[in-house]
């Protein structure tokens, strides 16, 4: 029986003439996207706490733009810059991690949670706690703790809104009326810049070179993850939790094009896909609107001009990412919150220089099959265990990670 999270049975969808919305990570790409729609539409959002890690100039820049109330930068030796920046504007100034979860717990009717990594799982919880709709655009909060969450969402009756293209296509695609005939549900990937590099091209690539997808402008992080095709690993696991699918009718094909971003099949053979442009203010919109539709100055599809649209199964041999990620999503999560916590460290070690690309799966790969011999089967009644097994996940990366280096060396 598929469910859908993403809405709430008995609850009103409502409208309001002005949404108060909160955006966590504001600096990013999804954050700077979502600044960009919300002052396209300045008289039916206003924004009460706008976000960031370190990005101190960025940040104070956006929270004028958009009026924001309150502005929190994560590190704590960026308050006094961000409160000279800020100063005579009336926008009130917090700094450190503790700061960010207190500022999750302001009452708002939208939070944008794109903090990048496992460090958005405390934000996002305090905001799902407070009641706050959720647009979610940080894949960690479901694959560290995908139960977790959906239980504190459940309990607090919010709303989980994906901004990840590809789940809010098959957002958009679902029949809330027949949830119960979906035969398969299809993510797309672009495969990335190394799509048709042999495995010894591979061997042989730059952290530059992986940085340059060719259809998305994304971080750093999100980018490397592209690159090695673990992001449509992470993206089945999201979309497991999202809309209560098992991994046997989850689907991944590569699309070039990155045109048809995800689609659902259902039991009479009909296929529903949503299409757009390689834009992500086209699902932020739909977020921010929803249940309304919200107009947007994104590019249009024009199909005859494009001609023609490709698909492709991956390459599970050159790609072994995607395949870790779904071993792990059948394994539980455990499994997942490890597999994400070495990956991060691996794609950090990678931009670093110091692993080469294909060491990040084989690194996750090895911290797999250890952890399944010292944590494996820890369940997750708490945030306190999803941070220590995480954490324990990190140690174990870094020092595969170490040893290889020495073994080099």
């Amino acid at each position: 029986m598929v469910r859908s999270p993403a809405i709430v049975d008995g609850r009103p969808s409502g409208s309001k003439a002005v949404r108060t919305i909160s955006l966590f990570g504001a600096t990013g790409s999804i954050g700077r996207s979502t600044a960009d729609v919300i002052l396209q539409h300045r008289d039916s959002f206003a924004v009460e706490v706008v976000t960031a890690q370190s990005r101190v100039e960025e940040l104070a820049e956006l929270a004028a733009q958009l009026g924001a109330r309150l502005a929190v930068i994560g590190d704590p030796a960026a308050y006094e810059s961000l409160r000279d920046r800020l100063a005579g504007t009336g926008i009130a100034v917090a700094a450190g991690p503790a700061a960010i979860v207190e500022a999750a717990s302001r009452p708002v009717d939208l939070v944008m949670a794109a903090i990048v990594g496992a460090a958005g799982l405390e934000p996002t919880l305090a905001a799902i706690d407070a009641g706050a709709d959720i647009a979610l655009a940080n894949k960690e909060c479901l694959v560290c703790a995908g139960a977790l969450f959906n239980r504190r969402a459940a309990a607090a009756r919010v709303r989980i809104l994906p901004v990840d293209s590809e789940h809010n296509a098959i957002f958009q695609s679902l029949d809330a009326a027949n949830v119960a005939a979906v035969e398969r549900i299809t993510v797309t990937a672009s495969g990335g810049p190394f799509r048709t590099f042999s495995l010894d091209e591979m061997r042989r690539v730059t952290p530059a070179q992986a940085l340059k997808h060719p259809r998305w402008s994304m971080g750093p992080k999100i980018s490397i993850d592209s690159a090695t095709m673990m992001n449509k690993g992470l993206e089945l696991i999201e979309a497991h939790h999202l809309f209560g699918i098992e991994s046997e009718r989850l689907d991944v094909l590569v699309h070039p094009q990155s045109v048809v971003h995800g689609f659902v099949t259902y039991a009479d053979g009909s296929m529903v896909a949503q299409l757009g442009a390689a834009d992500m203010r086209i699902p932020i919109s739909h977020c921010l609107g929803w249940p309304n539709r919200v107009a947007t100055a994104t590019p249009r599809l024009d199909l005859a001009e494009l001609g023609t649209l490709t698909f492709e199964k991956p390459d599970l041999h050159r790609f072994p990412a995607l395949s870790l990620a779904r071993q792990a999503l059948e394994i539980g999560d455990w499994a997942t919150n490890i597999l994400n916590a070495a990956n991060e460290v691996a794609v950090e070690a990678f931009l670093a220089g110091r692993i080469e690309f294909l060491d990040i799966a084989a690194t996750v790969e090895a911290v797999l099959e250890q952890a399944g011999k010292t944590v494996g089967g820890t369940e997750f009644n708490a945030v306190d265990t999803v941070l220590a097994l995480d954490a324990e996940g990190r140690r174990m990366a870094a020092e595969m990670i170490e040893f290889r280096g020495r073994r080099a060396g």
